[in-house]
């Protein structure tokens, strides 16, 4: 892969994540809380794909992002796509 795709993605994983966790932090609600996983989950994406794809790879960061994809999805499930409100009996 070339040194200018690995570039970009790995600034787009370090900018998504920064953006998306900013939106977490804020606490502006379920739609956007559930969007920021969306974006969580393409940071992590693009950080697997950086990862191993580098000619030097980054094994720890692409492990990592595995780890933190699916619990990405996880929010994305729990906040977008979850019909019950967190702490509502089953």
């Amino acid at each position: 892969m070339s040194s200018d795709m690995l570039f970009i993605l790995q600034w787009y994983g370090a900018a998504a994540a920064a953006i998306a966790a900013f939106t977490v932090a804020l606490d502006l609600g379920r739609k956007p809380t559930g969007w920021a996983f969306v974006l969580f989950v393409t940071s992590s994406v693009a950080f697997i794909l950086y990862g191993f794809l580098d000619p030097r790879p980054e094994e720890a960061i692409a492990s990592l992002n595995v780890v933190l994809f699916f619990i990405n999805l996880f929010g994305v499930y729990r906040y977008l796509i979850r019909k019950r409100p967190p702490g509502a009996p089953a």
